[in-house]
């Protein structure tokens, strides 16, 4: 989730029509924290290489980034999304009632766990490693050769990359994590994603 990323579509234009439903629901909730444009065009070009297997995102929100995945997805693909605020939740899984190959749970985002492994995992919210929380492992969570995604970060100006003048260490977890092959790219001057396959 990104700080003012529902705000950022209201320039943008031909948008998918499940994409454009979930942000005028984010919207009009007030709620700010959308993936922004360029993090969901990545999100729906990395679902284009499923097929017949399982997508997941923790932290589903409103449904703008599980959307943008749902419309890249290869024939037979599998989404699941996980939401905790009962509002969100509600809103999303309106969203997607419709939508036959989509699973909205409920709940913390450790739930999602029931559903994998996933061919393509993107932790919006949870399992990144930021705050307190420690990093999911991705042996559990990712089939063998599977994408896992980290988004919201700044991109990377020196090495080792830092965040408010200390190591960044959620980055250099995924960066460094020895089942992974990991890069970073920078999607826009201020967004960074890093972006790994699962070697297991």
């Amino acid at each position: 989730m990104s700080e003012n990323g529902t705000a950022e579509y209201a320039d943008e234009a031909d948008l998918p029509g499940l994409v454009g439903r979930a942000v005028l629901a984010a919207a009009h909730a007030g709620f700010e924290w959308s993936c922004r444009p360029a993090q969901g065009r990545l999100l729906r070009l990395l679902a284009g290489g499923v097929a017949g297997g399982a997508i997941g995102e923790t932290g589903t929100g409103f449904g703008v980034g599980l959307a943008w995945l749902a419309c890249g997805a290869g024939p037979g693909t599998k989404l699941f999304g996980i939401e905790r605020d009962p509002e969100r939740y509600e809103a999303a899984a309106e969203l997607f009632a419709d939508v036959p190959n989509v699973t909205l749970l409920h709940g913390d985002w450790t739930g999602l766990a029931t559903a994998a492994p996933f061919d393509l995992l993107v932790l919006d919210g949870g399992g990144q490693g930021k705050g307190a929380e420690p990093p999911l492992e991705p042996r559990h969570w990712i089939r063998p050769r599977g994408c896992l995604v980290v988004d919201d970060f700044t991109p990377m100006s020196s090495w080792p990359p830092a965040f408010r003048g200390e190591p960044d260490k959620p980055r250099l977890h995924w960066l460094r994590h020895p089942d992974l092959l990991a890069t970073e790219l920078q999607l826009t001057p201020d967004l960074a994603t890093v972006v790994a396959r699962y070697t297991g």
